[in-house]
């Protein structure tokens, strides 16, 4: 599995509210069976609640997307759907939200 790449949450409880998945954990980490995952919510429904330095908004064939760092679960490999988008071009934001909320800076 590749680090930050978003992947279609198979959850038919979450996945209105969280279409995706983005997979964070270092690639070092493979033989883990779980892995750790920012939930991706649009942003017509994440509304004013979210902090930019936090949650990042990140864009998916012209729609926005929300990181919702704040919500940071870890989950077992084989319950991730599809693979869907390589989401690299924003690890600088993606790791600057990860230690905002680890550091506060």
């Amino acid at each position: 599995m590749a680090q930050f790449v978003a992947y279609k949450n198979p959850n038919s409880r979450t996945k209105k509210l969280f279409p995706y998945l983005l997979d964070i954990q270092s690639n070092l980490l493979d033989d883990i069976r779980t892995t750790i995952v920012i939930p991706l919510s649009p942003e017509s429904l994440s509304g004013n609640a979210a902090i930019s330095k936090l949650c990042p908004k990140i864009d998916i064939e012209g729609k926005v997307f929300v990181a919702m760092t704040q919500q940071i679960a870890g989950v077992d490999r084989s319950t991730l759907g599809k693979e869907a988008y390589d989401l690299s071009t924003y690890r600088s934001e993606i790791i600057a939200a990860l230690d905002f909320i680890v550091s506060g800076i």
